[in-house]
């Protein structure tokens, strides 16, 4: 591994946001090379034309030593405090422009200057703003255009009708502008990135965990339930705390990759019906998120919560739940089916007509709210609620 790369490793892991614009600040000190050659070589054509030629040369030095020394700051990672760096090299970086174009007065006279580029050239005083750009965005960026364009028209005496033919302000605004554009973009993407390495090693650790219980917690709890209840006698009832805990982590386990309620306009809706889960209750759900409305989750959660009431106290004793949630894509399709005594043909338009409201409101009236419908399968051997609501 080479010096540098190894620097820009340690570097990253000291600040990841720096890191992110790091190609950025390399490329740009490619071209504050290319703008001093030009520099230099729009000196040799018009050092003829200046008052003080010695003095320009001296300028001219002052340019080279100092693109030399911003360039290597601005573009290495050898120190930990980068971004302070950074930040007085810019600030430097713009009052070397600054004087340098003041300075064009003190070598040439008015005709020159007033017609002409100023001393360090435009292209080369581009470097400021470009390094502005990169540092805190196209806010700054844009106003480092602005200021050093001010300069270079004032010191030209350019205020008047000159001023709107002339392209300085705004190409360096631009510039400014662009590279302050793709600076916070680069960001943005190597936060997202961060932001996926870390989900990425916490699903890991959570498969993990989720093997170890498995292969441990779980095979425990599930001998202690079936070794209590062939016993009998006071160990059934440690049987069936060790039953509950078994459903609950394995509710845990399978929630575990599910996407979590961020406070966003969507939710998880498998969250919402596993937490139903107990030993004679069963829900089933697909594998990937169901992603559903945040209101529409709670009215379906709270459908699929009043049918399971019902199952516990119309459904007799020792009676089953069992919950079927489906994503077609297209619909979204619940079930909710018991094992129980059943329901009677016709008792609940009985129970209507008596003013009990229960599910006529809190199951179908709730599902029609939601665009979808729902239909009950009743059998001497149980009923079945199937709920099916639009994706659209």
């Amino acid at each position: 591994m080479t010096w540098n790369a190894t620097a820009e490793q340690s570097a990253a892991e000291l600040n990841p946001t720096e890191a992110a614009t790091a190609p950025l600040w390399r490329a740009v000190q490619a071209f504050r090379l290319v703008t001093l050659l030009y520099a230099i070589g729009q000196q040799v054509a018009s050092v003829q034309y200046y008052d003080n030629q010695r003095l320009s040369w001296v300028f001219i030095a002052l340019m080279v030593v100092w693109s030399g020394a911003s360039a290597f700051l601005l573009s290495h990672w050898w120190v930990a405090t980068v971004a302070r760096v950074r930040l007085w090299v810019v600030l430097g970086d713009h009052i070397v422009v600054i004087l340098l174009i003041a300075a064009t007065r003190l070598v040439a006279d008015y005709d020159w200057y007033h017609g002409h580029q100023t001393l360090p050239t435009t292209l080369w005083a581009a470097n400021a703003v470009i390094s502005a750009a990169l540092l805190r965005g196209p806010v700054l960026g844009i106003a480092s255009g602005v200021l050093i364009s001010i300069v270079i028209i004032t010191v030209r005496e350019q205020w008047g009708q000159d001023v709107w033919t002339d392209a300085t302000l705004p190409v360096l605004v631009s510039v400014g502008l662009a590279l302050g554009l793709a600076a916070n973009t680069a960001r943005r993407a190597q936060e997202q990135l961060q932001k996926a390495v870390r989900l990425t090693a916490a699903a890991e650790e959570r498969e993990r965990l989720s093997r170890e219980v498995h292969d441990g917690v779980l095979q425990v709890l599930s001998y202690i339930k079936r070794r209590g209840t062939q016993i009998g006698g006071p160990t059934e009832e440690l049987a069936e705390r060790a039953g509950e805990q078994e459903v609950a982590l394995r509710v845990l386990i399978s929630e575990q990759g599910a996407r979590g309620d961020a406070g966003g306009a969507e939710v998880d809706l498998r969250s919402l019906l596993t937490v139903h889960a107990k030993p004679t209750v069963f829900v089933s759900t697909p594998g990937d998120p169901v992603l559903v409305g945040r209101w529409a989750a709670n009215e379906i959660a709270a459908v699929v919560a009043n049918a399971l009431s019902n199952v516990e106290l119309h459904a007799g004793p020792g009676a089953k739940a069992y919950v079927l949630l489906e994503d077609t894509g297209d619909e979204l399709i619940v079930s909710v089916r018991d094992d129980g005594v059943g329901i009677a043909p016709g008792r609940l338009a009985e129970a209507a007509a008596e003013g009990r409201m229960g599910v006529s409101r809190s199951i179908i009236g709730r599902i029609a709210t939601l665009g979808g419908t729902a239909e009950l399968l009743a059998a001497d051997d149980g009923t079945e609620w199937e709920f099916r609501i639009s994706r659209g």
